[in-house]
């Protein structure tokens, strides 16, 4: 299937590693032109040669924390007309909402709801004039199923979700559509920090936190970045302008819900 992305331009946000990555290289792979963000410019400028090198595709490197105004600026000077937004930010950490603080949430909610927000709203109105525009959030599984210690992402993300809901309606008629992936246990450094929390609440090894966290999983495995990747791909293909404001789950069958 071609993807009709060859000539785009896709802004990536964190793709240095991770599940950002994943969605810049299957965005490369399909002829996509790049521009990438993360906040350690040595990982990133080794990324983006990397993505030169197997795809053969244009990669601008922006080093910047894409959850300050001065890292967006930064990002939208240099490809201030995206055809694609993945917006993403490493999520906030785990812990007892008794210990948070509202600094503590403002802080959250500016990583994880109000800077997608943001650079949606610089961006979707170029979008709308050009007649094409995919927007991809990433952002949780646990805006479906919740999980206890991750509070401040399940707010963050679910005031996103909700956000998203009402906007995709309005632009998808300029075929402009917006859309959430939700990872769920991916193989990732966010996954080990999270294990290694559950393995201290639980008074357990990481080993057999890991292994209890694997024992849940009807798929038998963690999830990959390279298949999360492609997820994000088609949702920024052609192909998917009839797919807007939906939450797409990648995780293994783990979500026990119909709906």
């Amino acid at each position: 299937m071609d993807f009709g992305l060859k000539g785009k331009t896709a802004l990536v946000c964190a793709a240095s590693k991770g599940l950002g990555k994943g969605c810049a290289a299957a965005l490369a792979r399909e002829g996509a032109d790049l521009v990438i963000t993360a906040r350690g410019a040595a990982a990133l400028e080794a990324t983006a040669a990397e993505l030169r090198q197997k795809f053969g595709v244009k990669v601008t490197a922006v080093a910047g924390d894409i959850t300050t105004q001065e890292g967006r600026s930064l990002a939208l000077a240099a490809c201030p007309s995206p055809d694609i937004l993945v917006n993403n930010a490493g999520g906030p950490p785990p812990g007892d909402f008794r210990d948070w603080t509202r600094d503590i949430w403002i802080k959250a909610l500016d990583a994880n709801m109000l800077t997608p927000i943001e650079l949606i709203r610089a961006t979707i109105d170029g979008m709308i004039a050009r007649r094409f525009g995919r927007i991809v959030n990433i952002t949780s599984s646990a805006v479906k199923a919740p999980i206890d210690i991750l509070g401040l992402s399940n707010g963050a993300r679910t005031g996103l979700t909700g956000f998203v809901a009402g906007l995709s309606r309005k632009t998808v008629r300029h075929n402009v559509t917006i859309n959430n992936l939700l990872p769920g246990a991916m193989d990732t450094d966010r996954l080990k920090s999270n294990i290694e929390t559950m393995a201290k609440n639980a008074k357990v090894s990481v080993d057999e936190a890991r292994k209890q966290r694997l024992a849940g999983m009807p798929a038998g495995r963690f999830g990959t970045a390279e298949e999360f990747g492609s997820a994000c791909a088609f949702l920024c293909s052609a192909e998917a302008g009839y797919i807007t404001g939906q939450n797409l789950l990648v995780d293994g069958g783990a979500y026990p819900g119909t709906f």
